[in-house]
């Protein structure tokens, strides 16, 4: 019995440790809606660290725009159907941009005569954000969060810093930065920093650096 618990323990981390590093913001609630885990990602769009979130409605951090999906959820659960059910939903972002996505809920279960886990994931569409993402020259689209990340970087500001200076976690700067690196496959700091400027996400010739 105590081999079981240990792998179950062991599988359990395992899985979290997978969830953390997904992009895509991720949360996996009860059947009303309570966080139990989410990963780096969620949390970065709320300004806070996973940890934090767990315990929490989710309906207390975004806001569904049409209250009749949620039903179509509840309704679903009720009759332990399995299938997606897309809402849509508004939130202030860590950088106090309104943002806009579909979530996506998916009930999930072992069996289905067991009360659903609800998998919970953020998708985000074109004009998602009220203000839009810039365009980088050959380097994808830089949001306004990650452009004013990568200036206080190239700045010398530490992750810490960056933290206070932008009102997001040190979770939040590091889900920007892990981003951006695996958008331009910057290698360290220092490379994605170079890149920024040769993407024309940062001015030329500006101390302190800037965004475009």
């Amino acid at each position: 019995m105590a081999d079981l618990h240990q792998d179950a323990v062991t599988w359990r981390n395992r899985f979290l440790m997978l969830l953390d590093r997904l992009p895509q913001p991720i949360a996996i609630c009860d059947a009303h809606g309570t966080v139990r885990a989410c990963n780096a990602a969620l949390a970065a769009e709320c300004g806070t660290v996973p940890g934090a979130l767990r315990g929490v409605d989710l309906l207390t951090l975004f806001e569904p725009v049409d209250r009749a999906q949620l039903r179509r959820i509840t309704e679903a659960i009720r009759l332990r159907r399995r299938s997606r059910y897309p809402v849509t939903v508004v939130w202030t972002a860590a950088d106090g941009t309104a943002r806009r996505a579909e979530v996506s809920v998916d009930p999930v279960s072992d069996s289905v005569q067991e009360v659903p886990s609800l998998l919970v994931q953020l998708r985000f569409a074109e004009g998602g954000k009220t203000e839009p993402a810039r365009a980088a020259a050959g380097g994808g689209e830089v949001s306004p969060i990650e452009a004013q990340t990568l200036a206080l970087l190239a700045g010398g500001a530490t992750t810490d810093q960056a933290a206070r200076a932008l009102g997001l976690t040190r979770d939040g700067v590091t889900y920007h930065l892990r981003r951006l690196s695996a958008r331009w496959g910057a290698a360290n700091r220092t490379e994605l920093v170079a890149r920024g400027y040769a993407c024309g996400a940062l001015a030329p010739g500006c101390w302190p650096p800037r965004p475009a």
